[in-house]
């Protein structure tokens, strides 16, 4: 895909700051760019450093030399850093990924007049990583610029926070996402019902439209239903069948027991709410409200929540799991 700012979804005030700051030649040395996942930041971040690294005055012009080799990945002076998988291990940035960077960084640029790095889920970044990337953050060599992505900002050193000037992004618009996914040539009635369940995420809505998203929140709500006569057993069992998904699938089945749960706050609030997002299941939530107060919605979002976070650590997740349901099971017949 072309690198262009007009290419960019949503987030016109931000992309319009970063611009200036581009054009007044006043970029800070690291930027953080954070806000909820699959809302566009990784591809704002590209285009700014497409921007940094190209040779025209109305950069990214995409057709000087430094624009070509950004949009085909081969970039002498550009550097990806992202997450990776060693054996069974979760994904993480490892300390010897920094340094091999150090060692890109000590040279000159070849092509461009400085260097960029672009750092993608910076907060997977292990402890060694990123104390061994403070010291290139305090000292950097030459010209180079930091761009930091993050969908967990508070997961970040606060040194490494502390050095990095930050840049918020929020959710998409419900319009925003549905005329993205028309482009893809999701049809207009599906594109709006997925939009609506996407939480301001393109990218979430992309997988919701391209997998089996909607009958997800099918099982999801049949599985609200019976968990106030679900039995040890059945825990156990589900479970089994949760243990063998992959880690983003057992994350994704988490986050539509949050929504499920964040549209029975709104309904007990007010039933007749417009703002929940599984709306065809309003009526089954509905009559699912009697046993959920308040509290105890609030106490299972606050569970399963920090169930997702463990879950993206190195941990066992089928007893991670296992032990959410055993104590989600007590919240609710408490």
């Amino acid at each position: 895909m072309e690198i262009r700012w007009d290419r960019l979804l949503g987030h016109e005030r931000r992309v319009a700051q970063l611009r200036r700051m581009i054009e007044e030649r006043r970029f800070p040395h690291a930027l953080l760019l954070f806000g909820p996942e699959g809302v566009g930041k990784r591809r704002i971040a590209e285009t700014v450093a497409a921007a940094l690294l190209c040779a025209d005055g109305d950069a990214p012009c995409g057709e000087c030399e430094s624009c070509r080799a950004a949009r085909f990945g081969t970039h002498p002076d550009f550097y990806l850093v992202e997450p990776e998988t060693q054996g069974k291990s979760a994904r993480a940035i490892r300390i010897d990924r920094i340094r091999a960077l150090q060692a890109g960084l000590a040279r000159l640029p070849i092509l461009s007049g400085r260097s960029v790095v672009l750092m993608d889920d910076a907060h997977l970044m292990n402890e060694a990583a990123a104390n061994c990337l403070l010291k290139t953050l305090e000292e950097p060599a030459g010209d180079t610029v930091f761009l930091l992505v993050t969908g967990a900002r508070s997961s970040l050193l606060p040194t490494i926070l502390s050095r990095c000037v930050p840049v918020a992004f929020g959710m998409l618009p419900d319009d925003v996402i549905k005329r993205a996914l028309e482009e893809r040539g999701v049809e207009g009635a599906k594109a709006g019902q997925i939009a609506s369940l996407a939480d301001g995420s393109l990218g979430r809505a992309i997988r919701l439209a391209d997998g089996d998203g909607l009958s997800m929140q099918e099982e999801a709500v049949g599985f609200l239903e019976q968990m106030s006569s679900i039995s040890m057993e059945q825990v156990f069992a589900r479970g089994e069948v949760l243990g063998s998904m992959s880690r983003e699938r057992q994350i994704e089945w988490l986050r539509w027991q949050i929504v499920l749960l964040r549209d029975l706050a709104l309904l007990r609030a007010d039933g007749g709410s417009p703002l929940i997002y599984c709306r065809e299941a309003r009526d089954r939530l509905l009559a699912l409200l009697p046993r959920f107060s308040e509290s105890r919605i609030f106490d299972m979002i606050g569970l399963l929540s920090k169930t997702q976070m463990r879950l993206r650590e190195n941990v066992n997740q089928r007893l991670q799991l296992e032990s959410c349901l055993i104590r989600w099971m007590g919240l609710l017949q408490a």
